[in-house]
C-alpha cells in the first residue's frame, strides 16, 4: 500500500513518488499492489518544517479506507511504502487506519530514514 497523495498534491506534482516506489517494489518482489486501498481524504500542509507533535495533529484523520477496499484489506499482512520517514507520523496514522479496516499485520517499507530535529 503506497502512502496516498491528496488529489490536489497529485495534480501539482504530476505523480505520487510512494506509488512509483511501491509499483517497482511489488513487481520486483512478486507481490500484489493494492491500488485505491486507502485515500488521503484531506489535504495536509507539507510536513518538512513541523515538529513531531504538530505532524501528528496535522495527519489525524487524513486517511480513509473506501468501503469497496475493506474486503481486500481484512485479515491481510500489508506493507506501507513511502519514500522518506522522519518522525513516523505519516506511517503511524496510515497504519492505524488500515488496522481499523481489519488489516492483521502492517510492515513499514521506506527508501530512506531522515533524522528529525526538534
Amino acid at each position: 500500500v503506497a502512502v496516498p497523495a491528496h488529489p490536489a498534491r497529485l495534480r501539482e506534482r504530476g505523480y505520487n513518488q510512494a506509488r512509483e516506489i511501491a509499483r517497482h517494489a511489488a513487481r520486483r518482489c512478486g507481490l500484489p499492489l493494492l491500488r485505491r486501498a486507502v485515500i488521503r481524504q484531506r489535504a495536509t500542509p507539507a510536513q518538512t518544517a513541523l515538529d513531531a507533535a504538530t505532524r501528528r495533529r496535522n495527519l489525524r484523520g487524513a486517511f480513509a479506507v473506501p468501503l469497496a477496499a475493506r474486503k481486500r484489506i481484512a485479515g491481510r499482512c500489508l506493507a506501507i511504502i513511502d519514500d522518506v520517514m522522519t518522525t513516523g507520523s505519516t506511517v503511524d496514522e496510515l497504519a492505524g487506519t488500515l488496522k481499523q479496516a481489519g488489516a492483521e499485520r502492517i510492515e513499514i517499507w521506506v527508501v530512506a530514514r531522515a533524522p528529525h530535529r526538534e
